[in-house]
């Protein structure tokens, strides 16, 4: 360690730190704009100027290093003096539009402007213009002469992005940040250069002008997208939700969001939000009141029952459900004496089931993804699938782990790969049983399967074999593909001989979640195809589930159903539904969901309930009790998930023997190695659940009009 004197104080900080990380530690704030603790030191602002004693002049504190006795005075008079010339500069060509600014409140260099910047400028020229420009449906680039030039939003692109989608052009007062060629920036984590932007030269494109920051109530919640739970802060006027930025938390998503955590709100407003129970008599649609809608529900629920059995009975369950929904779905479907509920939508392997109370997950926690020396990830366009796990991973590849892809296209990673196989679908319990082969050569022994292996399949091997915290990662591809069985034993024995560990990336918020709660068969209940083949369901209650965009299998088969009720904050389902009860999407109810490392989160609404909206887990608990099921009393959703996983602590894992990917075992002996018949069915990302779906900005990006192409 170093020590050195800032202030007066001893600080300690690691050999090779510089003089802003010790004032980070000492608590002592060095005003900045180029500086980001996520980024690369550029050291473009010099608004970090600080004394350091015996240099000839002031130093900029994020790029000078820590020298053993050195000492630094932050608030001496040559610093100050240093930081307000630096302040006087930097407002020579800013437009100074504070009041009608939309980062006004909480802009940077206005904060800093008020303790550094002069009463009066001594500037009279010309204040220079730079022309707007369009970068595409979420980022706003109107005000570019606001511009510092401190380049966060470049570091950004290049760093954590893995794109350098923004650079400058050109040299001094002609100098501006752009992108070329008339491109559009089309990063699946683009929103974050505008957190990142000190003033207010990138904002927001759907939020811009529609409110002030300080017109805001900030409220925590979590992300219902992708397996990462990201933590959120929603911005909230009128009870509406305004804007949504992340909430910092190192071990999940550090101070990133991916922009459909941060865009998809606006589906929250939408026209097409449903705020009435409706029934559908004689073909038309009406609008009814809730008592009504729930009795003619159980009513039909306890009919069908008794004309077909309880058999005739399911529940198609959204894994984007929270912990709370889940449980009492299928507590509300076992009841009635049925096992068929499912929430793996889009799975064509059902054998592919852990034990009843556990449940595939990552493997390990997020936080060492960034810290990975080799890697093989299996059946993902990771970036798409799962952007802050790319992001993280992309971090080890950028500090000389070896990452390998196994998959069936050409995939922009967006990061250095020690090398990428292209192999189709259907062959890749083929490639992956060449790489189990290739490990049993290198190490002398004896091989699971017989096939032949290749150069690339040798070359992945001695990279597993090779360092610590190693990874085999089954994408989303890889869950739902017709051979998911087989592709697990593989990886796992893989896994065993390599020291690596084995995990899922998990496709939605709360996979995980669903099946600790047994959110799927657990004897000789239904899956979700067999439920959508035709005359399998007499009833079936949708829950947050839109056939056809969510499930593997069209639901045109639900249509000849005696009954079909659709639990949605949207109007969807109607050709196939009878019942539409408007439920809370995450904004308006309270709930957990548990991310793909087996954490449990917790959150609270953050706006009151739109129209007649109200909390899943309160109409299924209301339905249990018209039914006169047992365990249908808890009155908060706390008491439904303290009864759902006990003992699990908010924020916390959930107990590692409820989290299995299985063993080695004999099971790759057993692989089956034909290959599959069909493509594995993965949703792109804006198609993964019904909030992106109606997210207007987010359907207007390049990923979502190439989906829809």
């Amino acid at each position: 360690m170093v020590e050195i004197e800032l202030d007066g104080q001893k600080v300690e900080v690691p050999p090779g730190s510089m003089v802003m990380h010790a004032a980070e530690k000492a608590g002592t704030y060095i005003p900045h704009f180029c500086y980001h603790k996520k980024l690369s030191i550029a050291a473009n602002c010099r608004m970090c100027l600080v004394d350091v004693e015996k240099a000839p002049k002031a130093m900029p504190a994020c790029a000078t290093p820590v020298t053993q006795g050195m000492i630094v005075r932050t608030k001496s008079e040559k610093a100050i003096k240093a930081q307000q010339s630096v302040m006087e500069f930097l407002l020579i060509n800013h437009p100074l539009d504070c009041p009608i600014c939309d980062q006004g409140g909480e802009c940077q260099l206005q904060d800093l402007a008020v303790g550094y910047g002069g009463g009066s400028s001594r500037y009279e020229e010309e204040k220079r213009v730079v022309f707007h420009k369009n970068v595409g449906p979420l980022i706003s680039m109107e005000e570019m002469s606001r511009c510092i030039h401190c380049t966060r939003c470049v570091r950004f692109g290049q760093e954590i992005a893995g794109d350098m989608e923004l650079g400058m052009s050109h040299r001094g007062e002609h100098a501006e940040i752009e992108t070329f060629v008339g491109r559009t920036v089309d990063s699946e984590l683009s929103g974050n250069m505008i957190d990142i932007c000190p003033v207010g030269a990138l904002t927001s494109k759907p939020f811009r002008y529609s409110a002030r920051t300080w017109e805001l109530s900030r409220r925590k919640t979590v992300s219902p997208h992708d397996s990462t739970g990201a933590n959120l802060v929603v911005q909230v006027k009128n009870h509406q939700a305004m804007r949504v930025v992340p909430f910092e938390n190192e071990a999940v998503n550090e101070c990133w969001i991916a922009d459909r955590d941060r865009f998809s709100y606006e589906a929250l407003n939408g026209e097409d939000r449903l705020t009435q129970p409706m029934l559908k008599q004689g073909g038309e649609w009406k609008e009814v009141d809730w008592q009504t809608a729930l009795e003619y529900v159980a009513n039909g629920l306890r009919q069908i029952k008794n004309d077909h059995g309880s058999n005739a009975l399911g529940v198609l369950a959204s894994p984007h459900s929270t912990v709370e929904e889940l449980a009492l779905a299928g507590a509300l479907v076992r009841g009635l004496g049925s096992d068929n509920i499912d929430a793996r939508l889009r799975h064509a392997d059902f054998k592919n089931a852990v034990a009843a109370g556990k449940a595939r997950w990552l493997g390990l926690a997020i936080e060492d993804l960034s810290h990975l020396s080799a890697a093989l990830i299996l059946g993902s366009n990771l970036r798409k699938d799962h952007p802050l796990f790319a992001q993280r991973i992309r971090q080890s590849a950028r500090r000389g782990g070896k990452i390998h892809a196994l998959t069936n296209g050409a995939v922009d990673w967006a990061m250095p790969l020690a090398s990428v196989s292209q192999v189709p679908a259907g062959d890749w319990g083929k490639a992956l049983a060449g790489i189990a082969v290739a490990v049993a050569q290198e190490k002398g022994v004896p091989a699971p399967v017989a096939v032949e292996t290749t150069d690339a399949a040798k070359a992945v091997a001695k990279s597993l074999l090779k360092g610590e915290n190693k990874a085999v990662l089954l994408g989303n591809a890889a869950a739902h593909h017709e051979k998911a069985s087989s592709l697990l034993a593989l990886a796992n024995w893989i896994a065993q001989e390599t020291g690596a560990k084995v995990g899922y990336l998990t496709e939605a918020a709360n996979t995980v979640g669903a099946q600790l709660v047994g959110a799927q068969p657990q004897a000789a209940g239904l899956n979700a195809s067999q439920m959508l083949a035709p005359g399998a369901l007499k009833a079936a209650l949708l829950l947050g589930v839109e056939p056809g965009a969510d499930t593997a299998v069209a639901g045109d088969a639900l249509a000849a159903a005696e009954m079909v009720v659709t639990l949605s904050p949207f109007k969807t389902n109607l050709d196939i539904s009878d019942v539409l009860l408007p439920v809370a999407p995450f904004t308006e109810t309270s709930g957990s969901f548990v991310n793909a490392e087996g954490r449990l989160q917790s959150f609270n609404a953050v706006v009151r309930p739109l129209g007649e909206t109200r909390p899943a887990w309160k109409v299924l608990r209301v339905l249990g009790n018209l039914l006169e099921l047992s365990g249908f009393d808890a009155d908060s959703s706390q008491a439904v998930l303290a009864s759902a996983l006990p003992g699990v602590v908010n924020g916390e894992q959930v107990p590692a023997a409820r989290l299995s990917n299985g063993d080695s075992g004999a099971a790759a002996a057993a692989a089956d190695l034909t290959p599959a018949s069909a493509a594995p069915c993965v949703a792109t990302i804006y198609q993964l659940d019904s909030l992106v779906r109606r997210a207007p900005s987010l359907q207007k990006t390049k990923d979502a009009r190439g989906a829809q192409a």
